[in-house]
């Protein structure tokens, strides 16, 4: 179900996105899900929101209690009641993996993502980006340098891609290619 794009994470998804476009909060859809929008299909089990923080506080003021919980107190996160899908939001001007300041932080969702069929995604470039800072300085985030080499290997991503990204991730994007170029005969379809 989840690849036929029914699953309950993708139902969760639509429907936080129309609640937050109906409350004018700005957001784009980031994390796995933003990846499967691009191109490289993989399983989750959640939904990774950019917000800003002005955005953080609204969704908590206004959504929790209309189908959502927190995690747990104090929690960004909250859970679908209906589907159980947990929601995580990442917040503009936070650093991704270990959290402490670097050259890429979360950007503004208004700055940082497209629209397609009423749901604002994170842009391909920021994403690639976001996970790269967040696999290359969070030892339990390896996953996310992973996703960002299906991605090269996925949509054939050129080594070139790597002009429009932050000088900090450049190198392990180039050292990512080069992987995907030596190793394309060992790498799944």
């Amino acid at each position: 179900m989840h690849f036929e794009e029914n699953s309950a994470v993708h139902q969760t998804l639509h429907k936080l996105a129309r609640r937050l476009a109906e409350r004018d909060i700005p957001y784009a859809i980031a994390g796995a899900m933003a990846s499967f929008f691009h191109g490289y299909r993989r399983f989750t089990e959640d939904v990774d929101v950019l917000v800003t923080k002005e955005g953080l506080d609204r969704v908590h003021r206004d959504l929790e209690g209309l189908g959502y919980v927190r995690l747990f107190p104090g929690s960004r996160g909250l859970r679908d009641v209906e589907s159980g899908v947990r929601v995580e939001f990442l917040v503009s001007g936070d650093f991704p993996g270990d959290g402490k300041p670097k050259a890429v932080a979360f950007p503004d969702p208004r700055e940082a993502s497209t629209e397609k069929d009423g749901v604002r995604w994170l842009c391909l470039k920021d994403l690639v980006e976001l996970k790269l800072a967040s696999g290359m300085t969070n030892p339990g985030r390896l996953r996310d340098l992973a996703d960002v080499q299906e991605l090269i290997r996925i949509l054939r991503l050129p080594a070139d891609f790597a002009r429009q990204l932050d000088p900090f991730v450049r190198e392990k994007y180039l050292e990512l290619c080069r992987s995907v170029e030596t190793h394309e005969h060992d790498l799944p379809e």
